[in-house]
């Protein structure tokens, strides 16, 4: 729980205020000041609703006071236990923003570029509406609606309406995520060992050993609040390694830090499995045994297929149970696997990786393999992920008590068939390929063994210079701002120059909205809108809802509902009425059968829709017992039963139903791949920048990390983290974030620092606080040296999030220009995962030089 005192408080909020009153970027008309919010509701009432300032999605309630949120706290309905994490605090600076976007704006500078003031004017919603109404007719009437582009960000449960259908409706195959940009590399592992591409959940209450690959589990992960909860009591029962070149705030009160080398995690997972299979520690339970209980698994060797005994040919049987290819895997990778051959690439000792290998067998299918972004989201991730969650599978801990689970979730009804909508004039277009170039020769993207199921998000910048495979001229963007968050922000930034046509749906003017010609102003998912998210945590899949704590924000509205409606209508009134169509006859009331006419009504009519499951009474014999629309709004959260650990064993998805140490599904995914594009398996394996051929791919194996960069010229391996008090990477215009910033281990308040160690500091003659200029091969930011020991030498590291040069007069120096500390993403190299489709955040890919300014 993150508390301020009296003093910071009124400092932090003293210090927003002299900013604003000094500061005359933003027009008079999209100012307001916090008490222009008026609202007649009941005085100190707790609301529910749910906060995705993370993707722990954890339902929170907010104390409403003469229409304002005051305080946030958790759902004590929650799986969490009722706990929060920062985050949500940080919600009332946000929503309540002076620097918010309070009316549709209009683009009046034809100009574009970065630092371009586009001159934007205040515009009623009318004109806002039809003025992208027209550019979507115009493609429609050039038979091109294929070059129509929706964008998302982050989403609540409504995102099938914005993003899943209207894109269809108006002919458009073109809706990209930014899930490549969050975590489909970790995703991917599990995947091609599970068959489940989806974030896990953990028996931390029964659990005895936690191996975190980069993993900050009180700071950022899938269940943040319910491990918060839980931590004190895993420590006292179990041990904690925390495998990072960072100290983070997990590592520092884990049993063990490894500071590895970034990019080597494959490495380390592979020689631990090494270990595990020499001294015969792996669990035959769940794997299997050789048929005569011998140990053939004997370094530098492979199983021999037979021995002889007394002059007779005995065959070497290894009988797996719930896994498919232990064999395989040490005859293809494993037998020279040796810690002594990972620690010279991994910077771990030989001896630390055999007692972390024993301690983490030892306990067995209490044992957590925690693969994180840091393990995964690399330039050849993909099979980093799949090396560290086979761990897992080597101890039986997969669906077991103590160990990694992966439920299914909450019931929710299914979004109505678009078919019958579908205008004929668009059957060719919606067939063609996605501007991402998922699935193309060089970015396999596999998702359930086909080419091109993921995302390749980060690829659509490039994508679009190249028009490749085709221009695009009209584009949709909200609860994004891929022109900051995505490596590449050059390529970004000079594909949004480029594009004809852009709107944003945003809360705040972003970098992304510098280049856009309307804008629209959002509602704040947490506090102004309706609407779902669904996710786990504590054995427990759960919906929590979201709505209306307060009136909105000026004109603001809700991106995935009122604004496609009104679009919707807008269409119709020129001549194309099927989206009206489909939304009025297919969200009605659930209630009283009433069509949507307004945007208002659509908005809650669809929330209704697809919750009903959850509070129509129809689910109660799986989980919590809600008999209506108002206790759903009332309780906040529907959760099911808890999960019956073991469900899934010998039903995974995979190829064989089967855990898979060689990995069938990953073999027929690239298979697919291959014969797509009429190659061989190694040219698809080489395509996709992976140096492994033949059969040895398909288990988790080594692959050397990517570096650009000489290392006599950027002498330094550049890693970022992610702060505990980023919401989504939203939270940079909040004074709290920056008075409250130390939370981040070796990080300052007020401060964006970049943490190096004293001894390399030493070499360079630096000292704390030092003005220093880093540089890539790609870009160079500013920032301040911060000499810390809690990072590997030869390793620098900078907290992701800072360095906006939009978004708002706190974010930002000089708002449009000058940014508030530095952007990491302006020094990474722009490539990709491809074998997942994910933008490599981490892994050390871009080496830096440091000079004292």
């Amino acid at each position: 729980m993150m508390s301020i005192n009296r003093r910071d408080f009124l400092k932090t909020t003293a210090g927003s205020a002299a900013v604003a009153s000094t500061l005359s970027i933003f027009p008079e008309v999209v100012e307001a000041k916090i008490g222009e919010l008026a609202y007649e509701g009941e005085s100190g009432k707790w609301m529910s609703s749910t906060c995705q300032g993370c993707t722990s999605w954890c339902s929170i309630q907010g104390l409403v006071v003469d229409g304002k949120v005051i305080k946030v706290r958790g759902n004590p309905n929650s799986p969490s236990g009722g706990r929060i994490c920062p985050r949500p605090h940080l919600a009332l600076q946000q929503v309540y923003d002076p620097d918010r976007v309070k009316t549709p704006l209009k683009r009046t500078n034809p100009k574009k570029g970065r630092g371009v003031d586009p001159q934007f004017v205040p515009i009623s919603w009318d004109e806002a509406i039809n003025t992208i109404a027209d550019k979507i007719m115009e493609l429609i009437n050039a038979g091109e609606t294929h070059k129509f582009l929706l964008t998302r960000g982050r989403y609540t449960g409504l995102n099938e309406i914005m993003y899943g259908t209207f894109p269809k409706l108006i002919g458009s195959p073109n809706n990209i995520s930014h899930s490549a940009l969050c975590a489909d590399a970790e995703e991917f592992g599990r995947e091609q060992s599970e068959g489940y591409p989806a974030y896990a959940d953990f028996d931390l209450q029964n659990t005895r050993y936690i191996l975190g690959w980069s993993s900050d589990m009180v700071a950022s992960n899938r269940q943040t609040p319910w491990f918060i909860n839980q931590f004190g009591n895993v420590k006292d029962r179990a041990k904690i390694t925390t495998i990072d070149p960072r100290l983070s705030a997990t590592g520092a009160k884990s049993h063990r830090w490894l500071p590895i080398i970034p990019g080597t995690d494959g490495a380390l997972a592979i020689a631990i499995a090494h270990v595990i299979l020499v001294e015969g520690k792996w669990n035959r339970d769940f794997v299997g045994d050789f048929a005569d209980k011998v140990n053939y698994f004997a370094v530098g060797q492979e199983v021999p297929t037979e021995i002889i005994v007394e002059d007779k040919k005995i065959p070497v049987v290894f009988n797996e149970i719930h896994t498919n290819g232990v064999v395989a895997w040490w005859n293809l990778e494993l037998k020279a696997r040796t810690p002594e051959w990972a620690e010279p690439i991994t910077g771990i000792s030989a001896k630390e990786i055999r007692e972390v290998a024993r301690e983490f067998a030892e306990a067995g299918s209490r044992a957590i393999s925690w693969t994180s972004p840091g393990a995964s989201m690399q330039i050849r991730g993909g099979i980093s992920s799949f090396a560290c969650h086979a761990l897992n599978g080597l101890v039986g801990s997969v669906d077991s008590v103590g160990g990694i689970l992966q439920q299914g979730s909450a019931p929710t009804a299914k979004t109505p068939d678009v078919k019958p909508y579908l205008d004929p004039r668009f059957a060719d277009s919606l067939k063609k390929q996605k501007i991402d170039q998922r699935g193309t020769k060089g970015f396999p993207a596999l998702e359930h063994m086909k080419s091109g199921g993921f995302v390749c998000t980060s690829r659509v910048a490039q994508a679009m210079l190249d028009k490749d495979p085709y221009d695009i001229k009209v584009a949709i963007g909200y609860w994004n701002n891929w022109v900051f968050s995505s490596m590449g922000t050059k390529q970004w930034e000079e594909a949004m120059s480029k594009l004809p046509f852009f709107a944003h749906i945003t809360t705040n003017i972003a970098e992304m909205t510098m280049f856009a010609d309307i804008v629209l102003p959002a509602k704040m998912h947490m506090l102004e809108r309706y609407g779902f998210a669904k996710n786990k945590q504590n054995l427990t899949a759960y919906l929590s809802i979201h709505q209306p704590l307060i009136k909105p924000y000026g004109e603001a509205k809700t991106d995935e509902t009122e604004v496609p409606f009104l679009l919707a209508q807008a269409l119709a009134k020129k001549g194309f009425d099927a989206p009206l169509r489909y939304y009025q006859e297919n969200f009605k009331d659930p209630e009283t059968g009433k069509t949507p006419e307004t945007p208002e009504e659509f908005d809650l009519f669809a929330t209704k829709f697809y919750t009903k499951p959850c509070w129509d009474g129809s689910s109660n014999s799986k989980g919590d017992t809600i008999n209506s629309w108002a206790e759903l709004l009332e309780k906040g959260i529907w959760k099911t039963k808890r999960y019956k650990i073991g469900e899934k064993i010998g039903h995974f998805h995979t190829a064989t139903h089967k855990f898979e140490f060689f990995s069938e599904t990953l073999k027929a995914g690239m298979q697919n791949h291959a014969d797509k594009h009429k190659m061989t398996l190694d040219e698809a394996i080489e395509a996709a920048n992976y140096t492994v051929k033949g059969e040895q791919f398909f288990v988790p194996h080594y692959e050397p990390a990517v570096r650009y960069g000489d290392e006599a010229t950027y002498p330094f391996i550049f890693i970022d983290h992610r702060s505990r008090l980023n919401r989504e990477g939203r939270s940079q215009n909040t004074p709290w974030y920056y008075s409250t910033k130390s939370v981040d281990p070796g990080d300052e308040n007020e401060k964006d620092v970049t943490k190096l160690n004293p001894l390399d500091g030493k070499k360079l003659g630096l000292k704390n606080g030092d003005k220093i200029r880093v540089s890539s091969m790609f870009g160079t930011i500013e920032s301040e040296i911060k000499l810390w020991e809690g990072i590997r030498p030869g390793t620098v590291a900078k907290c992701y999030g800072q360095g906006h040069w939009a978004y708002g007069r706190v974010g930002s120096e000089i708002f449009g220009s000058k940014p508030r500390g530095g952007n990491n993403n302006d020094l990474y190299c722009y490539d990709w995962e491809r074998l997942s489709g994910s933008n490599p955040r981490h892994g050390g890919h871009t080496r830096v030089k440091i000079e004292k300014i």
